[in-house]
């Protein structure tokens, strides 16, 4: 089988050394030998194991390519080339999760069949398991770390205590976040994940922009050490929870109990928690990222290809399902307020009195010593509420001269 790769970065080279290095024991596996024939890429690759080209026509107009694979990143030029390979009747491999999380259902009813495992997850079979292992369970919920910076940086925050800014710039020095990480730090990354696998749990059909997205920058190291005082880890998580036939799809920074086994997942590690109805919590763990992680995926694709037995007639995202996608303002979860307000008599009563304006209770309450500080930081932990009365209530404390600094907002998961 032929393969002609779409894109020769870390991936696409790491797959390329794959093949070649453990060709013999690829060809046991599944019957017959999976041949890197040439490449895509913006420039000579002076290294490369392969043929390497810059004009991919160079490599759509060759009559012998079995399986392409799209490694090339981005969104519309990807997509386009996907489309018309799929429109065709080729088989695609992509881990190109920005395309799928906009147009994974216009890939759907196309003659092709592709293959996407290294989309979610880098290396961890989590597509598969959603599509098979599971196949006959009600997923209950879906919670996972899908971005290894982001989890790296606060791993790192809790760890040492630093602020964000310091640890960022440890994270690019070492090579864990990128020159610019916006797209990682923001939560965007993980949206993109989160809804290939909502779609393939749920048959949702919704766009990044349309779920609620929050990123890790504002955290600090005050809210880590509440997080050490009510024994919390804090984590971007990508969240998708059934409720009837409702699915809330959220990405943000969380607050979770230490002793549950994703709040154990440290470093630039990834991890996604799955429960079925009939299974229970399912943890699956392992690399998200980097090019050996991520071939492996892209390669156990071509094996299925390979081996012939990839005749599903959907990539599973259009299935006749009843869930629909629940409005942001309809979250309904416990909350955490980080508060800078003046030191002064009344100031709390005055917030107590806003949080029951809003509908919301208090479930705890702790205050920083100050030291050295003008004003008092007050956290506080929130009874399950709905997302639009925490919305009502930081408007109102946004207007109040007592607060000194912006409030800053987590979600709690237990």
């Amino acid at each position: 089988m032929n393969v002609a790769l779409l894109g020769y970065g870390s991936v696409g080279s790491a797959v390329a050394e794959a093949l070649i290095e453990n060709k013999e024991i690829i060809k046991a596996r599944c019957g017959e030998e999976i041949k890197p024939i040439i490449a895509l890429a913006r420039s000579p690759k002076p290294n490369a194991l392969i043929s390497v080209v810059s004009d991919v026509n160079e490599i759509l107009k060759r009559e012998d390519i079995d399986v392409y694979v799209e490694l090339m990143g981005g969104v519309e030029f990807a997509y386009e080339l996907v489309y018309k390979l799929l429109k065709e009747g080729k088989k695609v491999v992509t881990a190109n999760k920005a395309m799928l999380a906009y147009y994974r259902y216009e890939l759907e009813s196309l003659v092709g069949k592709l293959a996407f495992e290294a989309s979610v997850a880098g290396g961890i079979p989590i597509i598969k398991a959603l599509k098979e292992g599971l196949a006959a369970n009600k997923i209950i919920s879906i919670k996972g770390i899908l971005n290894g910076t982001s989890n790296y940086i606060l791993s790192a925050m809790s760890e040492r205590g630093d602020d964000f800014e310091d640890t960022l710039k440890k994270a690019q020095k070492l090579g864990y976040a990128e020159a610019n990480p916006s797209f990682d730090i923001s939560g965007e990354d993980a949206a993109h994940k989160l809804l290939i696998l909502a779609s393939l749990a749920y048959g949702i059909r919704a766009k990044p922009e349309e779920i609620l997205c929050e990123g890790i920058s504002d955290i600090n190291a005050l809210d880590m050490y509440f997080a050490k005082e009510f024994d919390y880890t804090i984590k971007l998580l990508g969240i998708a929870k059934a409720q009837d036939f409702s699915v809330e799809l959220r990405v943000h920074p969380t607050l979770i109990p230490k002793d549950t086994m994703i709040a154990k997942v440290n470093g630039v590690m990834n991890a996604v928690s799955i429960v079925g109805d009939l299974l229970g919590e399912s943890l699956y763990y392992g690399a998200g990222a980097g090019g050996k992680a991520t071939a492996s995926a892209v390669v156990a694709n071509l094996m299925e290809f390979a081996r012939e037995n990839y005749f599903e007639p959907m990539l599973g995202f259009k299935q006749n399902l009843p869930f629909t996608l629940l409005k942001k303002e309809e979250i309904f979860t416990k909350y955490y307020l980080r508060l800078k307000v003046e030191d002064k008599i009344g100031v709390l009563s005055k917030i107590t009195n806003l949080m029951s304006e809003c509908g919301i209770s208090v479930d705890s309450f702790l205050q920083k010593p100050k030291i050295n500080e003008p004003h008092s930081t007050l956290f506080f932990t929130t009874h399950k509420s709905y997302e639009k009365s925490i919305r009502k209530l930081l408007k109102a404390l946004k207007e109040q001269e007592f607060i000194k600094a912006s409030p800053f907002m987590m979600r709690i998961e237990e």
